[in-house]
């Protein structure tokens, strides 16, 4: 048996914003990918993954009935028999390993599922990222349900606020455009339970929140907007205060030796870092008008291009 393909995700902006409401756009990634598969495989991933599954079996059977429910049974013996989430999509990266693992238990196992084939009216919308916070909460502590949902849906996703999401279409890429946002692999691998909790402490602070709200949240929101409406110009504009915003008031998000090259990057304009998920690791995210001056830039390091401008 092999289920389904789920893909990862990259949350384009609203990383942390959206917990306190701001506007956040998440888009596919099908460069990685995972699949529930029943085989006698032996390998080590295999076991920790197919122990793992048992542990997250137990943990849907908590989950309150009004929401969801699931065939317990079918899925047991499915566990039983070695099944395991065979994935591509790396962990602790912020492309959503967990997400895609949701999407796929509830896609085979949840009783009376929404579909992708229906018509996903705000409210199913709403639902669905319901049950996945829910879900997901096994593996974070505390989970939006973004992630899985957009691997469930295999769409981009428009957060305009926390009641407020729908499906989205954007620009269209320019294949051969100069323009480009890409990853930046860290090599070290982030936790984001740490990293949640480092900023719920530091939101107690009146002034963190004042910036949250005044230059995080303000920068997040404009780029959204020029995103969707393809304004490269304002775009790039926004992403650099938003990057600057970060170095300044998220530095224990960012690995210690990408502050330098954070830096670098907004006193040359040859590209602008952010984060990519909860940071402490895993990818960073990269914006530039220029892929080819990026590339010179941070030579040396593995860059994976995920649009063009």
């Amino acid at each position: 048996m092999k289920g389904p393909l789920f893909y990862s995700k990259i949350l384009l902006f609203g990383e942390y914003g959206i917990i306190k409401d701001s506007k956040g756009l998440s888009i596919p990634y099908n460069f990685y990918n995972g699949a529930l598969k029943v085989t006698n495989k032996d390998t080590e991933e295999a076991k920790a993954s197919n122990s793992a599954l048992s542990r997250f079996a137990d943990y849907l059977e908590q989950i309150d009935t009004n929401l969801v429910t699931f065939d317990i049974e079918t899925l047991t013996k499915d566990i039983a028999e070695g099944m395991y989430f065979d994935s591509s999509i790396p962990q602790g990266y912020g492309v959503g390993s967990s997400g895609a693992l949701v999407a796929a238990i509830y896609d085979k196992y949840a009783n009376d599922k929404i579909t992708v084939l229906e018509n996903l009216t705000r409210e199913k919308l709403l639902q669905l990222k319901a049950i996945f916070s829910e879900m997901e909460s096994f593996f974070h502590g505390k989970s939006s349900g973004l992630d899985p949902l957009n691997s469930y849906l295999s769409l981009p996703i428009l957060i305009n606020s926390k009641d407020n999401i729908e499906a989205t279409g954007i620009p269209s890429q320019k294949v051969d455009g100069k323009g480009a946002v890409f990853l930046l692999d860290s090599g070290v691998v982030g936790e984001t339970a740490p990293m949640v909790s480092i900023f719920m402490e530091n939101m107690k602070q009146e002034g963190f929140r004042n910036m949250l709200k005044d230059q995080f949240i303000k920068h997040t929101d404009a780029c959204v907007e020029d995103f969707l409406k393809g304004d490269v110009k304002s775009l790039f504009k926004n992403t650099k205060q938003l990057s600057k915003v970060v170095l300044s008031h998220f530095k224990p998000m960012i690995p210690k030796q990408f502050h330098e090259l954070w830096k670098k990057g907004l006193e040359s304009n040859d590209y602008y870092l952010k984060l990519c998920g909860s940071g402490g690791g895993g990818y960073i995210l990269g914006f530039t008008e220029d892929i080819n001056k990026a590339q010179k830039a941070l030579n040396g390091y593995k860059l994976e291009v995920v649009y063009n401008f």
